[in-house]
């Protein structure tokens, strides 16, 4: 078999002794679990290397090594140590050239599938009279030797590649399902061959050249659907691809010329047209427009977009034409990224795959043992004497009992799963976030940003002490430009808007969790929660109605102290993002617990809570976003797995401490660093799709695991007890790795269901 292996190597982190580097190797001609396990063990063998996972279905070996002991020539040198022969390819893997190589496997499967079968035919034709169907042949289709001749070409040629593969897993001390069809085949032919020339020595007459050859075109033919239904499975990545803009109109030397998207560099200024697809990530400098954005969000209503405001590459321009600035172009771009968040998905190992690999890692040599116990029992025990009959019989208990589907059954279902996710707007780091969504028992969803829009406005200004409301506004608002907090910049669009003049603070602290500390005009001004208020000994009292009324609004009440005197109250809202509050009925429907963490007082955030549908007791407020992660781990202690929803940056540490972190973004950034599933879509609604993708996902890996052992588990020891034909057994296990890619095609058909 021609095999194939194409590198891609990037740097990852340090490791211990030097760089820590991550490469991807491409394979080709691998069989069966039992063939990938054989190349991980040779690669986790070599020194230097840190890990290596081999993925079946996407035929690529995803490595961490450290690069100052080994070097990627090293990995080549190991992988083509077993067989496989290596050569260089570009860093970065084109739709075209990745439909092509599929393409050139698929005809190189039907040229050797055809090649089989037209040496076949005839012997199968054979079978007609064995079975009693019919006795009008010609003559020499009985003739064994002139089998012989037709079944010689099917065994050696069509079939070399079974042998080849054969020697190099027996000379790794490792066995596949190359050696089970060897055996198998052989042991029918060779034994046939012996009849042809020394039957009458032997008191042998039949022969069993059509079962070996028909056996070889039946693997081969499943085999060739295999490839092309796989093709079908890495649909998502050519489409992600296939978004990818190849030109771009830049203005240089004040001159619009059209490059090739690879030339583009950061700083450039691009110019689309109506009806045209943004190139690169930038900002908006002139013009403005409505942007098609749902190849990345799924959603289908365009989005307006204003100069200042940000556009990602590969979405369409519906209207106006604009000009931006160039600030992500090639691998940093939104669209680079998702793509290889889902080519590394795709290329990791679900948890429950470990149990496809324990069980090829045995499978193999206890199935040769078998089918020899099988010959001993038929020849000593169940017909004694009948040499031939013990054959057949060990010949169908080791065909039918090759692993190739087990192999298939994890990785195929991971990788329609997860580029059905990223079809909408849902993007899992790897196999094991996908798997371990569908066994969470609580959510706990950060409020803002997350269950609110995270936009705060201006609601109520209440002035104390002789101050009016105005004057408070413009100290406090002058106080805010020193901070980047939502609720700051709300007061300070607030104050613009009733056209006050602000000015700059001259000093300014920031104290996460409580507010801030600043001077404005020669004034000492502290802007916080009550905690903040309460440590610097100032006293609220007659401002507590107000205070009070402003929380059982939902209102984020900001006291403000000027020269340690309480000089006001100002309130800030943060209003609901629309479908909320459906979600989490939906998430409650599902059998989740549902908590909401804030670091808002217990009243804002109760109030909150109940627009949405969260009990007040999964209410965590006031919570410190150092302490986030620690409430996340204080409901994993009590034995539930805990899902976060958070923005993916200040919670990360939350993210990464629950067992699976949800990030919500609407960006560029998509928060891949922190988060095990990241939703592009800036709703709630997308948790819920995750965890139903999830549970389809799970369910379609244990109905491929069953269909992959179900050939086996009834089909040994009925082949053991000579009730199965060695053809019918090449056929079951032929089709058995087909069933297996079909049924994890049936996500590709996998829709959002709103859960009532």
């Amino acid at each position: 078999m021609d095999r194939q292996v194409g590198t891609k190597v990037g740097t990852k982190s340090v490791g211990r002794n030097g760089e820590l580097t991550g490469a991807t190797l491409k394979i080709g001609g691998m069989s069966c679990a039992a063939c990938a396990s054989r190349v991980e063990k040779q690669l986790c063998e070599l020194p230097g290397v840190h890990g290596a996972v081999v993925n079946l279905a996407t035929e690529k070996a995803v490595i961490e090594y450290d690069s100052s002991t080994i070097g990627v020539l090293d990995l080549k040198r190991a992988v083509e140590e077993i067989g496989y022969r290596v050569h260089d390819m570009a860093s970065e893997v084109e739709v075209d050239s990745e439909k092509a190589e599929r393409q050139r496997e698929i005809r190189r499967q039907k040229a050797v599938f055809t090649f089989s079968a037209v040496f076949s035919i005839p012997l199968l034709l054979t079978m007609l009279v064995h079975l009693g169907i019919t006795q009008k042949l010609p003559a020499i289709l009985l003739d064994p030797r002139f089998q012989m001749i037709l079944a010689t070409p099917v065994q050696f040629v069509a079939g070399w590649q079974f042998y080849r593969d054969s020697y190099y897993t027996l000379r790794a001390g490792s066995a596949n399902m190359s050696v089970l069809v060897a055996l198998g085949t052989s042991a029918a032919y060779f034994y046939s061959v012996a009849v042809v020339f020394w039957g009458s020595k032997l008191g042998q007459h039949q022969v069993y050249f059509e079962s070996s050859a028909v056996i070889i075109t039946l693997i081969l033919l499943g085999k060739l659907l295999e490839a092309m239904a796989k093709g079908r499975t890495s649909d998502a990545i050519r489409k992600l691809m296939g978004l990818q803009v190849k030109t771009a109109r830049v203005i240089r030397d004040g001159q619009e010329m059209d490059i090739p998207i690879e030339d583009v560099v950061v700083g450039d200024l691009l110019v689309v047209r109506p009806g045209e697809k943004i190139p690169v990530d930038g900002i908006i400098q002139q013009g403005y427009s409505a942007i098609d954005e749902s190849m990345l969000t799924g959603e289908s209503v365009p989005v307006d977009k204003k100069v200042g405001d940000e556009v990602i590459g590969s979405t369409i321009n519906k209207h106006g034409t604009f000009r931006f600035t160039a600030t992500k172009v090639g691998r940093d771009t939104a669209l680079a990224q998702i793509i290889r968040i889902v080519e590394d998905a795709q290329g990791s190992r679900a948890p429950i795959q470990r149990l496809a690999d324990v069980i090829s890692g045995r499978f193999v040599p206890a199935v040769v043992l078998i089918a020899i116990l099988t010959f001993l029992a038929w020849y000593f025990i169940g017909d004694p004497g009948n040499f031939t009959r013990a054959l057949v019989n060990l010949t169908a208990v080791l065909v039918i009992a090759c692993p190739c589907a087990l192999g298939l059954a994890t990785p195929t279902s991971i990788m329609v799963g997860t580029g059905k996710g990223a079809e909408n707007g849902i993007l899992i780091k790897g196999g094991e976030h996908l798997e371990n969504a569908h066994k969470l028992q609580a959510i706990v969803l950060d409020k803002t940003g997350t269950i609110t829009k995270g936009e705060p406005e201006l609601t109520d200004v209440v002035a104390s002490n002789g101050f009016t409301t105005d004057e408070l506004l413009r100290l406090t608002a002058s106080a805010e430009r020193g901070s980047e907090h939502p609720l700051g910049q709300a007061i300070i669009h607030g104050a613009r808007n009733r056209g006050l003049l602000l000015g700059e603070p001259s000093a300014f602290e920031a104290i996460p969790g409580r507010g801030i500390v600043a001077e404005v005009d020669g004034r000492h001004l502290l802007v916080g929660n009550n905690r903040l208020i309460e440590e610097n000994g100032i006293d609220i009292e007659g401002m507590e109605d107000a205070l009070k009324e402003m929380e059982m609004k939902g209102q984020t009440a900001m006291l403000v102290a000027v020269d340690r005197s309480l000089a006001g109250i100002i309130g800030v809202s943060d209003t609901v993002k629309p479908g909320s509050a459906d979600a989490i009925l939906a998430m409650r429907q599902m059998g989740l617990e549902v908590y909401m963490i804030t670091g808002d007082n217990r009243h804002t955030a109760t109030a909150i809570a109940s627009q949405v549908g969260i009990d007040t007791d999964h209410v965590l407020a006031e919570v410190l976003p150092e302490d986030k992660a620690k409430k996340i781990q204080e409901l994993k202690d009590l034995g539930l797995v805990v899902g976060m929803v958070g923005d993916g940056i200040n919670d990360a540490p939350a993210l990464v401490t629950a067992d699976v972190g949800f990030a919500i973004g609407t960006g560029t950034d998509v928060a891949m660093e922190s988060a095990d599933i990241t939703l592009i879509r800036g709703d709630l609604k997308g948790v819920v799709a995750a965890i139903q993708l999830s549970r389809s996902t799970m369910r379609n890996v244990k109905e491929n695991l069953f269909w992959a052992l179900i050939y086996n588990t009834i089909g040994i020891p009925v082949a053991a007890f000579g009730l199965l034909s060695p053809v019918v057994a090449g056929g079951a296990m032929a089709f058995s790795s087909v069933s297996v890619v079909t049924n994890a095609l049936r996500l590709k058909r996998w829709k959002y269901k709103e859960v009532v």
